[in-house]
């Protein structure tokens, strides 16, 4: 790794230098031709850093951490976690680097984190490379997470790294450079709590004070004040994921943010047919983290993150666990409430009608969406129409179209607001058939699909002539659909 004086970039290692316990120093293997493949120009004007620097072989360098500011210190976090339900105490970033904090146009940190840049004292049995299929999975799909404003991980740039690395076959390598507010997970908080220190534990959690929450700085229980506020971060995020009909596959609490954004786009997928019981990932083979299992898994989650607390929380055991369980039961409260004002935003329901009205509708549209292996993104987006006097979109992806006649009359009773509703009810995202079709095309060096993939779904309400499949469902030979965490 060069270390370099370069132009107007600044890496702050605050984690580095406050975390000794939790950080490895350590640099990225050498990548033997490193070759840019998408830069997210807007992310990086945003982070103050000029886009034809970053195309430069300087540039690659520190997209790929092998030209990096003179003071960086890049570091292999540690964290803990459940994975699948099983406690590991020692996982950490076996193919990542944290090369340092970089200031954000909004005047805060960022964290800049490599992904793929080979084997950490943590990587266990693996590699620590990464291909180029998966990390263009994780900078498509996270940037169209962030244009239906979900909270989530960003993504810079994908550099091939000119290694083949071995997979089932042969695979181009490649190295993702990604930006989130911070890297802190609930699996963090395990760590620090494993090791018996409460001191490490305190100083973690004044951290995410700083970094997410300053607010409850001020609280009469700092710490307890920050705990509801993840429960309350994490709450509206899975119910963003749920109306979106996101399934993000893994959600170890290693793969669970304090801040409440969406990390680790792994065997994640879009829902094409309506299907609560709906699982993609290969690994997941009990259907834990189903689509209608998400919000019981992130409750879940937050539960050991108020374990690892509890010290924190109140001096008393017994009043702590009081009081973490009062505050864990606010995530259903509020989880039920953001999913339920969601849902009346995307059928169109103006405000002042009550639940005893609105809760009926909802529940009928969603059995006849689950009964008729219904297109979850397609019907929605076509109710707009039909709230403007043409149902016959909608009504043509219904087989039971008495049942739907029935259902669409009361509904439309209500004078559905078909504007507001094209506001939340996307026509592009990055839907299974055409994401596989970008990679496959990607993998074999031709990067035109997944250009235009990326044009459609970093604009979904903004419906555009053209790009009529962008909009389709998955073509009925598509088949049963699995993804791979890319390890």
């Amino acid at each position: 790794m060069d270390a370099v004086s370069l132009p107007a970039v600044t890496l702050s290692g605050h984690f580095a230098r406050d975390f000794p316990e939790m950080a490895i120093a350590w640099r990225a293997e050498d990548m033997p031709d490193p070759r840019l493949l998408v830069l997210n120009e807007p992310l990086a004007t945003e982070l103050g850093l000029d886009a034809d620097f970053l195309r430069s072989a300087e540039g690659m360098g520190l997209l790929t951490g092998h030209r990096l500011p003179v003071d960086a210190t890049p570091v292999a976090q540690a964290y803990a976690g459940h994975q699948f339900g099983w406690y590991a105490h020692r996982l950490g970033d076996g193919r990542a680097l944290l090369l340092g904090e970089i200031t954000h146009a909004d005047g805060m940190p960022r964290d800049v984190h490599l992904k793929g840049s080979g084997r950490t004292p943590f990587a266990r049995g693996g590699d620590g490379l990464a291909v180029v299929g998966p990390m263009l999975r994780e900078y498509l799909i996270s940037e169209g997470m962030h244009a239906l404003g979900v909270a989530t991980t960003r993504s810079l740039a994908v550099v091939a790294t000119g290694r083949p690395v071995q997979r089932d076959t042969v695979l181009p390598g490649a190295v993702l450079t990604r930006v989130a507010t911070s890297h802190v997970r609930v699996g963090s908080f395990q760590y620090a709590a494993a090791r018996g220190d409460v001191g490490l534990v305190r100083r973690l959690a004044d951290y995410a004070i700083t970094r997410h929450y300053p607010a409850t700085e001020r609280a009469e229980n700092p710490y307890l004040a920050l705990f509801r506020s993840v429960v309350g971060a994490q709450a509206s995020l899975v119910a963003r994921w749920m109306l979106v009909g996101f399934v993000h596959g893994v959600m170890n609490t290693d793969n669970m943010t304090i801040s409440g954004e969406t990390i680790d786009y792994g065997p994640c997928a879009f829902m094409d047919a309506f299907d609560p019981a709906a699982v993609y990932s290969s690994i997941d083979e009990t259907g834990r983290y189903a689509y209608r299992n998400q919000p019981v898994v992130a409750e879940w989650n937050l539960a050991r993150l108020a374990e690892s607390l509890m010290p924190l929380l109140h001096e008393d055991q017994e009043t702590a666990i009081q009081l973490a369980v009062e505050s864990l039961d606010d995530f259903r409260q509020q989880y039920s409430a953001d999913w339920a004002a969601g849902m009346n935003r995307k059928l169109g329901f103006r405000p002042g009608l009550g639940d005893e009205v609105t809760s009926p509708l909802v529940e009928e549209l969603l059995t006849l969406l689950r009964q008729g292996h219904v297109d979850y993104t397609s019907i929605f987006r076509s109710l707009g129409k039909a709230a403007r006097g043409r149902p016959e979109p909608a009504r043509q992806l219904i087989p039971d179209r008495t049942a739907f006649d029935d259902w669409a009359g009361r509904w439309r009773a209500l004078n559905p607001d078909a504007d507001a509703m094209d506001r939340v009810n996307p026509a592009y995202i990055p839907r299974n058939h055409l994401v596989e079709e970008a990679l496959a095309a990607a993998t074999g060096g031709d990067l035109e699909p997944l250009f235009r993939l990326m044009d459609a779904v970093t604009d979904p309400y903004n419906e555009r002539p053209g790009l009529e499949r962008y909009a389709m469902g998955a073509p009925d030979d598509f088949g049963a659909y699995r993804t791979f965490c890319g390890t």
